[in-house]
C-alpha cells in the first residue's frame, strides 16, 4: 500500500515507556526501537538514605509513591511525545525490594490499562545486561559479568534473551562487600565510589587473600575478604596503630578485581564468548573497568561497558531488555506480580 505520492508508508517506531523502581532510584524512560533513548529520567534517593547508612525499604517505597507521577510526565515531555504515542509499557517485575517494585508495577498496569497497550515485565538483571545494547550490537555467544550491590554473576548469553548463569556469589555480593568495608573505614554511603577513589590514590596496599574457591568453579565469595579487612583493622587498633585507609582500600580492591577478572577471562575462553559485557552498578568502578580493558586487550576480546549513567539503576535499560519480548509478542497480563526473588534463567525470552 502506498500514499498519494506513490511512496511506501514508513513503519511506526516502537516507543516503549519503561519504569524502574526496584530499589532506591525512581526512573522512567522512553526508548525507540530498543536502541534510541528519547528520555531517561532518574530520581535518586541517596541523600535520603545516606543518614541511615543504607537503603530503608519503607522509606524507599514511600519516595517512589511521591515521585512516580511527575517523573512519568517529565519522561514523556522530554521525549517529545504524548502518552497516546506509546507503543507498550515495560516495568521491572523483580528482583528487588517488593514494596518499591509494587509502586512501579501499579503505575505500569494503570498506564497499560488506560492506554490499551501491552504490558511487559522485565527482569532487573536482564536490563543491566542489555544496557550494553546502547553501546554496540551484542554478539552471541557473549559473556556478561554482573556486578552490583545485590548480585555478582557470570552469565552466558547463548542467543538474544537466553541466559545461563555459570557462576554466582555464595555470600556477599561485590557491591555489598564494598559498602561494608567502606563503613568500617568510616566512609560515607554509598561506599563503593569512595573506596575506588582511595585505591587509586594509594602508594601501597594491605596484603589480603583471594577467594578462588574450587579450581573449576566460577562462583564468587567475598565474605571472607570482608572479614579479613575487619580483622586487620581490629588488630591494628588493639596495638594502638592506624592502617592507612588508602592502603586498605587498595588491598581490598586489588583482591576483588583479581578474582573477577581472572574468572571472567577463563569463562570467556571456555564458552567461546565473542564479547565480554560488564553490567551493574559496580561496572562504574574505574579499577575494574581498567583491569578488564587491559586483560581483554591482551586477549583480543571485545569489552563492552555501558556509560556511567547507564551502569546504575535506570529505566532505559529496562526498555532495552523489554524490546526483545516486544519483538516476540511476549506480553504480560494484569496478574503480573512483583517478585523480590525471580530467576534470570526463568525469565529468558522464548
Amino acid at each position: 500500500m502506498t500514499d498519494h505520492n506513490g511512496r511506501e508508508p514508513q513503519p511506526r517506531p516502537c516507543l516503549l515507556l519503561a519504569i524502574e523502581t526496584s530499589c532506591d532510584e525512581t526512573s522512567v524512560a522512553v526508548v525507540e526501537d530498543g536502541r534510541t533513548i528519547r528520555s531517561n529520567i532518574i530520581s535518586s534517593q541517596i541523600e535520603t538514605h545516606k543518614k541511615f547508612g543504607g537503603v530503608v525499604p519503607e522509606v524507599a517505597s514511600r519516595q517512589h509513591v511521591e515521585s512516580i507521577t511527575w517523573i512519568i510526565e517529565e519522561a514523556v515531555d522530554r521525549a517529545g511525545i504524548t502518552l497516546a504515542d506509546v507503543t507498550a509499557i515495560a516495568v521491572t517485575q523483580g528482583p528487588g525490594l517488593v514494596g518499591s517494585l509494587l509502586v512501579g508495577l501499579v503505575a505500569a498496569k494503570s498506564l497499560a490499562l488506560a492506554l490499551r497497550v501491552p504490558l511487559i515485565g522485565v527482569h532487573h538483571i536482564a536490563g543491566h545486561i542489555y544496557a550494553n545494547r546502547f553501546v554496540e550490537e551484542i554478539l552471541y555467544p557473549s559473556l556478561a559479568l554482573v556486578v552490583s550491590g545485590g548480585h555478582t554473576e557470570l552469565v552466558v548469553l547463548e542467543a538474544p534473551g537466553q541466559f545461563r548463569i555459570i557462576g554466582r556469589t555464595r555470600d556477599d555480593a561485590v557491591g555489598e562487600a564494598y559498602d561494608k568495608v567502606a563503613r568500617a573505614l568510616g566512609l560515607p554511603y554509598p561506599g563503593g565510589p569512595h573506596l575506588d577513589r582511595l585505591a587509586h590514590e594509594a602508594d601501597g596496599a594491605l596484603k589480603l587473600p583471594r577467594a578462588w574457591l574450587e579450581p573449576e568453579s566460577y562462583d564468587f565469595s567475598f565474605s571472607g575478604l570482608k572479614s579479613a579487612v575487619l580483622a586487620a583493622l581490629n588488630q591494628a587498633r588493639m596495638k594502638g596503630q592506624d592502617l592507612a585507609p588508602a592502603h586498605v582500600a587498595r588491598g581490598f580492591q586489588d583482591s576483588v578485581i583479581d578474582v573477577l577478572t581472572e574468572k571472567a577471562m577463563r569463562a570467556a575462553t571456555e564458552f567461546g564468548a565473542k564479547q565480554l559485557l560488564l553490567a551493574g552498578g559496580v561496572a562504574a568502578n574505574k579499577g575494574l573497568r581498567t583491569a578488564l580493558a587491559e586483560r581483554c586487550g591482551r586477549r583480543g576480546l571485545p569489552l563492552v561497558v555501558p556509560p556511567l549513567a547507564l551502569c546504575t539503576d535506570n529505566a532505559a535499560m529496562i526498555a532495552a531488555a523489554a524490546h526483545l519480548k516486544w519483538e516476540r509478542g511476549e506480553f504480560a497480563d494484569l496478574s503480573l506480580k512483583a517478585e523480590a526473588l525471580v530467576s534470570l534463567e526463568g525469565w529468558s525470552v522464548k
